[in-house]
């Protein structure tokens, strides 16, 4: 059975474009992708760090909940993510942001991901891919951030391409 998930991608370290780029080839490996624009961000954390690149892939997979978890940290691994402090700078990060309608609580794995509904440098690519998206029954459109948003549109969507 094919899930639709959503796959928010960030990098601030090293040749980003690229990195997001090469992640989203490995995203492939897992089943049908299709990406947002690519965005820029001001650090979420600690300042002194470089802006983020931030896009939002939907992959739609056969794999269960865990199992993608488990490939998003290899990719992660494999890019040489490293985790120096708590929201600090990063080769890549791959967060499962939402898995099909689920709603997903364990030591592992929380979905819909915490905090999505605070950060425009997810809740704008996502409506990139669908306008129409709810989480927990609130339309993604309608959130204040939307309007007060802090990205800087680096390409379309064909950047991944």
């Amino acid at each position: 059975m094919m899930h639709k998930t959503f796959i928010g991608l960030g990098s601030n370290l090293g040749d980003s474009e690229q990195i997001l780029r090469e992640a989203v080839e490995k995203l492939r490996e897992l089943g049908v992708v299709s990406v947002s624009k690519l965005y820029q961000s001001p650090p979420m954390g600690p300042q002194d760090q470089p802006n983020y690149h931030n896009a939002v892939a939907q992959l739609i997979t056969d794999l269960a909940p865990l199992a993608l978890l488990d490939a998003l940290q290899s990719i992660e691994n494999e890019s040489g993510r490293v985790r120096s402090r708590r929201w600090g700078e990063r080769t890549l990060d791959l967060d499962l942001l939402l898995y099909a309608e689920k709603n997903i609580i364990n030591e592992r794995l929380t979905v819909p991901h915490i905090g999505i509904l605070e950060r425009d440098f997810v809740v704008i690519p996502l409506l990139d891919l669908d306008s129409e998206l709810k989480i927990n029954g609130q339309s993604l459109q309608s959130q204040e951030l939307v309007q007060h948003s802090t990205l800087t549109v680096l390409a379309d969507q064909t950047w991944a391409d």
